[in-house]
């Protein structure tokens, strides 16, 4: 494993096709899971079968029920032979990759046991070798209030979405659009000018504190010191942009500056619609988080990593 690889991100904006999304079915109660964070990603292990695969990665990004592995060191782990092809698209400048899918499948998460999931199994090599082999999202996100403490490196889930948070938490209102990817506004200053109010959706798989995507009408105009760089993998390809910092990123009431930001070009980067920008992990690992998405919230309260320089 070369340290170029070792760096690599993964931009996993997901779309599957001609696709039935399950539901999440578990007991009722409140789960404690142990997290790792490393490279400004979020990670959990996951079982499947009596296959222990570590590092799949958090992401708010992956909208429906299920887990993707993507290393192919596991491709002859799991009998697939019930498994259809799908054809997933992402970020990148290549084609979109393709899969096999199985429905219905059971896997646990630290003990909790999630049924009637999709298991998915990328079948190309475009990730071999990354530090990470898989991601869940939507089976948590949607499914639970889920509070993530980077202070205790855990996560807890709460099958309620009527728990009351206390007062020192900060609410921040998010949205949703075409899918079950989360949104929100925040503000924006690229070189001390007054801030501007950019809608974002998480990309909690990003490890960048900010990506403001390059696109005819931009809010912006570029920071005058970037240089151009490779700025991650995803499921169609490599993303290429620039680099640079921001002299402010506003989240509610707590203001980041000098900010480490990417600008990748929107065609290759995203295709969510109508986005100024993509909100990563390095801005929001420095707030401990809870994400309720049946009340379309996102609590937010500074943690031991708030004052930390981006690099």
């Amino acid at each position: 494993m070369t340290p170029n690889m070792l760096t690599r991100k993964l931009f996993l904006s997901i779309f599957l096709y001609n696709l039935l999304f399950t539901t999440c079915a578990v007991s009722q109660g409140v789960y404690i899971i142990p997290i790792k964070t490393e490279r400004n990603i979020t990670l959990v292990t996951v079982k499947i079968a009596d296959v222990e695969i570590p590092r799949i990665m958090l992401d708010t990004g992956m909208p429906f029920d299920g887990i993707m592995i993507y290393n192919p060191a596991y491709r002859d782990t799991f009998d697939m032979s019930d498994a259809f092809r799908v054809e997933i698209g992402g970020a990148g400048e290549g084609e979109d990759s393709y899969a096999f899918m199985v429905d219905s499948v059971k896997f646990t998460v630290a003990g909790l046991e999630m049924k009637n999931q999709s298991f998915i199994m990328l079948q190309n090599d475009r990730f071999e070798g990354f530090p990470t082999n898989g991601i869940i999202g939507n089976s948590i996100f949607g499914h639970f209030m889920t509070e993530i403490d980077y202070d205790k490196n855990r996560m807890i889930l709460y099958d309620a979405h009527d728990i009351k948070v206390d007062s020192s938490w900060t609410e921040i209102p998010i949205y949703f659009k075409d899918n079950n990817i989360p949104w929100m506004d925040a503000y924006v200053s690229i070189e001390g000018e007054t801030p501007v109010r950019f809608s974002m959706y998480i990309d909690y798989a990003s490890g960048d504190a900010v990506e403001i995507l390059e696109k005819p009408n931009m809010k912006f105009s570029f920071p005058k010191l970037t240089h151009e760089a490779y700025l991650g993998t995803g499921l169609s390809g490599d993303v290429f942009g620039k680099r640079g910092s921001i002299s402010k990123l506003i989240i509610g009431p707590y203001e980041l500056g000098n900010v480490t930001a990417v600008f990748p070009p929107a065609n290759t980067r995203s295709r969510q619609n109508n986005a100024d920008g993509i909100l990563g992990n390095n801005s929001l690992r420095r707030f401990n988080l809870i994400f309720d998405y049946a009340n379309k919230k996102l609590y937010v309260k500074p943690n031991k990593h708030f004052n930390e320089s981006f690099e």
